[in-house]
């Protein structure tokens, strides 16, 4: 009996075990890119660093499986991958086991793997060009590396001379790419198309709009039967891919709108990067000399705007008037627009989805830029807008203010995505910046409110008059140093009561709506009651 248990036994240590087969796919023969925005951004633009966004990956890869048991690495996956969410369709028996590779060939990835082991440093004189070879230990790394040599400790290149590391090989566990491997069998040889899907960090998208006011006046009515303003609004649809992997033609999406994702673990960044090397001076500071400020040389004038057109030598002056008709004629933003490269709009559930029509490529630490929206004659009403709630500073120019609907009849009635917006206005130069805002969700049927900035011709000033134990009397005096009438709008306390016919409740706050005359100012007051 002991005998059969011990041949059993050494039969079962001797067995033959099954090695495994590595099979290397390094690129996608096709992939697709859906966007989502940051949850947590707001306002804010995109972190061009690392976007705090997310986004669904689905790529297609042939793969050549042997029979038995084989790990497939799927290389140059996205660096912000989740590999939790991997999913891989199509293997015959399907996946056994999931490996993310987050330890990349890099400089910092060879010094982290290369910790408490022994390198060869070479430094080159300057003065006759010999190499010199000495073995060191590396102690700390990769933020500031610090080397161990029979001298003591360093800090590497900080010698002064030409310096290099030389490793004795490449370490086991290093890829050239981000990686993920997966172990599967197959009862026999077999060439398989793979569809791996996941979710990755480090994307995000926003829309960038750019509103340009034109010079004529829509036959339309504002509130107070003056003219509404033409503006040709156009939006960028920004894709932002914060890691270092590019897709090359991909079909590119976006997706509008709040999805409920619980919050999760982030995910391991890869640890391919270079160097970050610090030096200690070896000087104080009043040893260091002073090498002066950089002298720059002083501006040249600009031409005069209404200079005459002529041909001086080979110099063409082409006089302002001129240019400023040729920019009028068309938009600067709706110039060069193919429609064919539009994206387009898709309903998902109560979610907007924007296609690119085209494949486009989305490069490593890039964006890329798509027309969205080209709604050329959109109708807003330019409002010059006053507060009252903070302490009264004297005379201050009022807050402009584009208010519209989000309507068809508009020029609009549209979706409109949150995002950066900047306001052109016309000059004898051209289009100039006339502000920056931003612009969040608004769905068709929305007020939508742009503000462009401050006007010093239309001013603001309040006045206290009286005050007394139960109340105070206030006094508010609006000018307009334009050559036309301006609609102007005043929010009062809540608790205010005024001597105007203008004043009524707009969202329960009371508000002074009304016409400033050209190059006149009016008045009116109200009280606020005190609670003591």
């Amino acid at each position: 009996m002991i005998r059969a248990l011990l041949i059993l036994l050494l039969a079962v240590t001797t067995a033959p075990v099954t090695a495994q087969t590595v099979v290397v796919s390094e690129s996608a023969e096709d992939v697709s890119l859906t966007v989502y925005r940051s949850p947590s951004r707001g306002d804010r633009p995109i972190n061009k660093n690392w976007p705090s966004g997310y986004a669904l990956i689905t790529e297609t890869r042939t793969v050549n499986i042997p029979a038995g048991e084989s790990v497939i690495r799927f290389e140059g996956v996205s660096e912000g991958m989740f590999p939790e969410s991997a999913i891989v369709t199509g293997l015959p028996e399907g996946v056994r086991e999931k490996n993310q590779d987050a330890r990349l060939l890099s400089p910092a990835g060879l010094v982290d793997a290369y910790l408490k082991r022994k390198v060869t440093i070479q430094r080159t004189s300057g003065a006759t060009g010999k190499v010199t070879t000495s073995e060191a230990l590396i102690t700390t790394g990769p933020n500031g590396v610090i080397l161990q040599t029979g001298e003591g400790y360093e800090a590497l290149r900080c010698t002064g001379l030409p310096e290099r590391m030389v490793y004795g090989g490449v370490p086991q566990g290093l890829s050239a790419k981000p990686t993920l491997s997966v172990v599967t069998q197959s009862e026999r040889a077999v060439s398989v198309k793979l569809t791996l899907t996941y979710l990755s960090a480090g994307f995000d998208w926003e829309a960038n709009y750019i509103v340009q006011m034109r010079d004529e006046k829509s036959s339309k009515l504002g509130k107070n039967n003056l003219p509404k303003d033409k503006v040709s609004l156009f939006a960028w649809l920004t894709l932002a891919n914060g890691g270092s992997q590019s897709f090359a033609r991909a079909n590119a999406m976006a997706i509008a709108g709040n999805l409920n994702r619980e919050r999760n673990n982030n995910p391991v960044r890869p640890t391919g990067q270079g160097l970050t090397l610090k030096c200690w001076s070896m000087q104080r500071t009043d040893q260091v000399p002073f090498r002066g400020l950089q002298k720059f040389p002083p501006m040249r004038p600009p031409p005069s705007p209404r200079s005459m057109s002529k041909l001086d030598g080979d110099t063409i002056v082409v006089t302002g008037a001129r240019r400023e008709r040729e920019l009028q004629d068309v938009p600067l933003a709706m110039a060069a627009i193919d429609a064919s490269m539009i994206a387009e709009q898709e309903d998902l559930g109560d979610l907007k989805l924007y296609r690119i029509p085209e494949r486009v490529n989305v490069n490593a630490k890039g964006q890329k830029q798509v027309a969205m929206i080209v709604q050329p004659d959109a109708l807003f009403e330019r409002i010059y807008v006053g507060f009252t709630g903070r302490r009264p500073r004297g005379s201050e120019p009022m807050e402009i203010l584009l208010r519209g609907k989000n309507q068809e009849k508009e020029g609009l009635g549209l979706p409109l995505p949150s995002g950066q917006v900047q306001v052109f206005e016309h000059s004898s130069f051209g289009m100039l910046l006339a502000g920056e805002t931003s612009l969040r969700d608004r769905a068709v049927e929305d007020n939508v409110e742009i503000e462009v900035g401050s006007s010093s011709d239309v001013r603001i000033e309040q006045v206290l008059v009286s005050e007394s134990k139960r109340k105070r009397v206030w006094k508010i005096t609006l000018s307009n140093a334009h050559n036309n009438d301006v609609d102007a709008e005043i929010e009062l306390p809540r608790n205010a009561k005024g001597n105007s016919n203008n004043i009524s409740k707009i969202d329960a706050i009371p508000t002074w709506r009304g016409i400033i005359p050209t190059n006149d100012e009016i008045a009116f007051g109200y009280t606020v009651k005190l609670n003591r």
